[in-house]
């Protein structure tokens, strides 16, 4: 099983209290335990790993952000979308759209046992049902983009319509403890000028997608995994579904999908993180997927 964000996190923990524990030894002459030692003052290097360990602004969780919207400000620099990352790396993101929904907690539950990391884009108006997802995704430290409040075809709305969409979704998952999104997914891959205006405005970033799975289709399993690892490449992002129907077939794909990927030595990550270790090329072919995708 692959390291992923989470899990370097919790190794450079480990490391450094088996660190500390290592100095505290060597301090008190080699194993001997020295008078009050139940007493250890809460500063110094107790203090240093109590803030990795945590959330506060010097913790591995906080650096680990701000390096990720580092990334994400770099790549909007010079293009407002990404299909592909870069190469640099054998790194692939999963990403859910159209959640969350009565199967987003399977999908929690099978990437949660493989230790996977993904990114999911959310329909606003579901919050009112599925919020426990939200709250489960967040807990997990993934992440959760813009999908619009209805699922809204953004080129055939005003400008002012766009924004409502936009900002109605971000108020919706932050109710549930999600971060003003920095990623958007434009539903059936439609956006226009106004869209990108908007995303100008909020610092967003337009993410489409490498490979279609078509999974929105129920082709069948066999067909979602051989679209998915058939389509793999360093950067790659890959589109699935965890709401907006039957996602049983998704489900059952997503574990194949991941051994898969990972045979062929991949690792998998949010598309964040995919940014930040490969950034984006500043040619982005994106005509294949416009008007594409569920």
């Amino acid at each position: 099983m692959e390291p992923h964000h989470r899990r370097r996190r919790a190794v450079a923990i480990l490391t450094v209290i088996g660190l500390a524990v290592l100095g505290v030894v060597l301090l008190n002459g080699g194993g001997r335990v020295a008078p009050h030692s139940t007493a250890a003052p809460q500063h110094g290097l107790f203090a240093m790993i109590r803030d990795l360990a945590g959330s506060a602004p010097r913790s591995f969780v906080a650096r680990e952000s701000a390096a990720e919207n580092a990334a994400i400000n770099r790549t909007l620099a010079y293009t407002p979308y990404v299909r592909i990352a870069g190469a640099q790396h054998r790194e692939i993101a999963l990403t859910f759209d159209d959640g969350p929904g009565p199967y987003t907690p399977q999908i929690l539950s099978l990437l949660k046992r493989d230790g996977v990391p993904a990114t999911f884009f959310e329909v606003g108006v579901l919050e009112r049902y599925f919020y426990g997802s939200t709250a489960a995704i967040v807990a997990a430290g993934d992440v959760i983009g813009d999908h619009t409040e209805v699922h809204a075809a953004m080129s055939r709305l005003s400008p002012k319509a766009q924004r409502a969409e936009l900002l109605l979704q971000a108020s919706a998952i932050g109710r549930h403890g999600a971060r003003f999104p920095r990623l958007f997914r434009p539903p059936y891959g439609m956006w226009d000028a106004a869209t990108l205006k908007l995303l100008r405005r909020y610092r967003m970033l337009m993410v489409l997608w490498t490979v279609d799975t078509n999974d929105y289709r129920r082709p069948g399993v066999k067909a979602i995994v051989k679209a998915a690892l058939s389509g793999a490449k360093p950067g790659a992002i890959i589109l699935l579904h965890d709401a907006g129907g039957d996602r049983s077939q998704t489900v059952k794909a997503l574990p194949k999908i991941i051994a898969g990927l990972r045979v062929r030595n991949y690792r998998l990550v949010t598309v964040p993180r995919l940014l930040l270790d490969n950034p984006a090329p500043r040619v982005q072919n994106i005509a294949a997927v416009i008007g594409t995708g569920g």
